[in-house]
């Protein structure tokens, strides 16, 4: 699995695969809490100042969404910053050798579907650690995931070699649209598909949502996906708990209103029904919330 954009905080790191082999070197010597410390005490600082966008969006999402007070929602960037960090450090943890604990909630689930000869669709967001949950167990048929190309060479690399011992496939997302063949195939082969439903990349084509007390935009592609073809449709979270362990929630998604109306309607059916899981997550883990724009502008 992997958590889309994930990146190295806000920016494109392409240029600097120095840093990420600095990165993961750095666990074959330090213990992981210690690489924390210096994170907290010189990277986040440094990023809330000069990652404007990130910052502001991360406030104002405590401050409207959250109902926070300034001095708590201005702590609380700190602490999302952090957890962020936090997130992208493990997975090069992850790349070192390092182990980490999962608590699985669903689970039975997911092992009942991944048995079973028909596909299944996972949604997939910017909440938690997505992608270390690939690392964690493996599925009985093939897992394929949609992402976003563009990551440096090293990170995908690691990320090949780890995933593809779990029976991942990576699917990046190509100019010609070839993935779309490749994504449908898969599910004709009774695979598993994880796709990305929080962003909608400045397509048009969309529903809209409440989430949070107010309209939001969410990707049309992955629910229109799911519901032509009738497939169960499942979201993973993979919350940070601890410095060496997480807890895995795997929830089925099923839309509440009967499945009638045009495409369209149905598909914001089932789109709220994962907003509201996206919701009920963050209630608890209300810090891992890593989506550094702002998610309610509609002009983005």
């Amino acid at each position: 699995m992997e958590q889309l954009e994930h990146g190295e905080w806000h920016g494109n790191t392409d240029g600097m695969p120095w840093m990420h082999r600095m990165l993961k070197n750095s666990f074959k010597y330090l213990n992981l809490r210690f690489v924390y410390l210096g994170m907290a005490i010189f990277a986040v600082p440094f990023y809330m100042v000069f990652s404007h966008q990130g910052y502001i969006s991360m406030y104002r999402y405590f401050r409207r969404r959250r109902g926070c007070g300034v001095c708590r929602s201005f702590l609380n960037v700190y602490r999302n910053h952090y957890r962020f960090g936090q997130v992208i450090l493990d997975r090069f943890a992850t790349y070192a050798g390092e182990q980490f604990h999962f608590d699985l909630e669903g689970y039975d689930r997911f092992q009942e579907l991944s048995r079973g000869s028909q596909g299944f669709i996972i949604l997939s967001c910017h909440v938690g650690n997505y992608e270390l949950a690939g690392y964690a167990f493996r599925a009985e048929k093939r897992y394929n995931a949609l992402i976003y190309s563009g990551e440096a060479k090293e990170v995908m690399e690691n990320r090949n070699r780890i995933l593809s011992k779990n029976n991942i496939r990576m699917i990046p997302v190509s100019a010609d649209m070839s993935h779309i063949y490749v994504m449908n195939e898969a599910l004709s082969e009774g695979e598993i598909l994880s796709i990305p439903a929080d962003r909608i990349f400045g397509s048009s084509k969309y529903v809209e949502c409440s989430f949070m007390g107010c309209p939001a935009r969410f990707p049309l592609g992955p629910f229109a996906m799911a519901l032509q073809r009738g497939l169960p449709t499942l979201a993973i979270f993979v919350m940070k708990t601890a410095a060496r362990r997480y807890k895995v929630y795997i929830r089925e998604i099923t839309a509440t209103a009967p499945p009638s109306g045009n495409r369209q309607a149905r598909a914001t059916c089932l789109a709220q029904a994962f907003a509201r899981e996206v919701e009920s997550v963050l209630d608890e883990y209300p810090e891992q919330w890593f989506n550094y724009y702002d998610f309610w502008n509609h002009d983005r």
